[in-house]
Parts: C-alpha cells; structure tokens; sequence
C-alpha cells in the first residue's frame, strides 16, 4: 500500500517513497545503469566523439547533485534524458562560443597582418596594450574576474549572478564599479579611449 502526502505548495497528493517502503535511488548505480546508451544519444546529439565524455561527465554531476531527481525507477531514464539533452546543448552553446572567439581572433591577427608595415602604430599598439594590462592588475581581483568572464565570455548578468552565487544587481553594481576603476587607471596610464 502506498503512502499518499498532501504536498502544501500546490494542494496535489504525491507518494512518499519511504512511507511506502520503496528504497532510495542509488544514483551511481542508476548512472552505471544507463551511461552507455546516455552515450549513444549524446554522441548522436553532439555529430562527433570528441565532447561526448565531457558531457556524459556533466550529466553524471547532475545525477549525483540535481535538486530535483526522480523519487520512483521508473522515472530515472525520462529524466536522464532530458538531463543529457541539456547537457548537449549547453555544450554546443559553449562550442559555438569558443569558435566565434577563435575566428574572431583569427580575423584580429590577420588584419594586425596586414598593417604590419606600420612599426609605429605597431609599436604604440603594444605600448596601449601593456597600459591595459597593467591597469587592470590594479583593480581587486573580484573586479577584475567579473570583467574578464563578462566580456571574455560574453555573459550576461544572469548568467554571472548564476555561476558566481550573488544577485543581478550585485553583479551591476561590481560592474559599474570595476568599469569605473578601470577608466581611473587607464587615465592614469595615460591610455585615452579614443587612441588606437
């Protein structure tokens, strides 16, 4: 006989896997259990091997540590699922980042290439550079971090406020203020924003 609870959030009945007598999922073995076929649709999903263990580790953490698990076997492979074809995707969206970067900086050294004849701006380039870097060295480290992954990885601040654990306005606050750190320290460097 199974165990009915009154879940108080949203009124409906649910089943309680321990009144019921049902033994708790053991999610390793669960993971073992359905990994090579997990494999199979992530390599189908994916076009191609080289990710493919990448993403089945990912959706092994999710399996361990996701908040919102399955509570009945007969749940577990749906959900699975779903977790690998998130997973694949977050991959992709990672993938297809990190191309538009390289070919970015691909773009950025061919056309350096090209106006290499020019010692001066060539020198001066580097000199504007070295002022960049060393006035970002100034700034405190969180600064410094949230900038990077802002405009390295061309986050939004959701998605700052989601990987470093603190909220949206936080996020644009430290922002503002590393922005306006950075402006200081480039004026004191002597780098004007109009220069090359």
């Amino acid at each position: 006989m199974t165990s009915a609870l009154l879940s108080p959030s949203s009124g409906q009945i649910t089943s309680d896997p321990a009144a019921s007598g049902a033994a708790p999922i053991d999610w390793g073995a669960a993971f073992s259990e359905h990994s090579h076929w997990l494999r199979t649709v992530i390599r189908s999903r994916l076009g191609e091997d080289r990710g493919t263990d990448d993403v089945l580790q990912e959706v092994a953490v999710a399996a361990v540590a996701a908040p919102n698990r399955p509570t009945q076997p007969e749940g577990v492979a749906p959900w699975l699922y779903r977790v690998a074809i998130r997973q694949c995707m977050m991959y992709r969206r990672t993938m297809g980042r990190r191309r538009r970067h390289t070919n970015q900086f691909a773009e950025e050294v061919r056309t350096r290439g090209d106006t290499a004849g020019d010692a001066l701006g060539w020198m001066l380039g580097n000199e504007r550079q070295a002022s960049i870097r060393r006035a970002l060295d100034k700034l405190p480290e969180l600064d410094r971090q949230i900038l990077w992954l802002k405009h390295t990885e061309n986050w939004t601040y959701e998605q700052l406020s989601a990987r470093l654990g603190v909220s949206v306005r936080t996020i644009e606050y430290r922002l503002l203020q590393a922005r306006n750190r950075l402006r200081k320290e480039l004026i004191h460097e002597g780098v004007r924003e109009d220069s090359p």
